[in-house]
């Protein structure tokens, strides 16, 4: 019987299915959290995404993959997504899909880039840009559940390139294991003691886990920095197979 449900599920995954827009949240100034609901939604794990499809009234068909953000709340799922100006789908979910318009959703999708709240070893988040939201879905999933230590070091340009300020700043406030440290590349706040500039080795010292921790190390962002960052974890000592990447092409 096992060996004929597992087909049926995967089945499921990779089938369209609607989907209606429940609430839009601002993450930053190009950013937009969309909760969703999709009917007997089966759940999914930390770190997974799903495919968004768009249909004209012409008929042409465009999909798009996006992280989930958050757990799952029953038949309500949450996707962030940020706008790249001159794209084709990250405009129209931003500015104007309405509250109770459907799109069409397949997932969820992606075994290997998981986190499970099951393992209480150390875990060290390194994000570029919107590279945070399978991270955060880890950080939120982690809440009430897991006793996990996890440090995040979150890379953007600016202090206003920030996704989920607000909330990561009440996370590490209220909780000790959750450290947060930023890295900016074009326009560090006022009194801040790191220049601007990319994610070098010595951030992965100051706010990472050591290799003798054994933490399980999840990297997402652009394609440049998640190389980077991930030669940069191996180059100090901590072992290929507990760096686990995802990556994106756009920044």
């Amino acid at each position: 019987m096992a060996r004929a449900a597992v087909p049926g599920r995967l089945r499921a995954r990779r089938a369209w299915r609607p989907a209606v827009l429940l609430e839009r949240r601002t993450e930053s100034p190009s950013a937009r959290t969309l909760v969703l609901g999709v009917d007997a939604w089966a759940g999914h794990l930390p770190g997974q995404h799903i495919d968004v499809r768009l249909t004209a009234e012409d008929g042409y068909q465009t999909a798009r993959s996006y992280s989930l953000a958050a757990p799952a709340a029953g038949d309500r799922l949450e996707i962030t997504v940020q706008r790249a100006d001159g794209g084709e789908v990250s405009p129209f979910l931003t500015d104007e899909l309405g509250v109770g318009d459907r799109v069409e959703v397949r997932g969820p999708l992606g075994g290997w880039f998981v986190w499970r709240p099951a393992d209480p070893g150390p875990v060290l988040l390194v994000a570029g840009g919107s590279g945070v939201v399978p991270l955060m879905a880890m950080i939120r999933a982690r809440a009430g559940v897991s006793r996990a230590p996890f440090r995040l070091i979150y890379s953007v340009r600016t202090p206003d390139d920030r996704i989920y300020a607000a909330e990561l700043r009440r996370r590490a406030a209220d909780d000790g294991g959750l450290d947060v440290a930023y890295v900016y590349t074009r326009e560090a706040p006022a009194g801040g003691s790191r220049p601007p500039g990319r994610i070098g080795a010595d951030d992965l010292v100051v706010h990472g886990w050591p290799p003798d921790f054994e933490p399980a190390c999840y990297v997402c962002g652009p394609t440049p920095l998640v190389e980077a960052v991930a030669g940069l974890l191996v180059g100090w000592g901590h072992h290929p197979e507990r760096i686990r990447t995802e990556r994106f092409g756009g920044s």
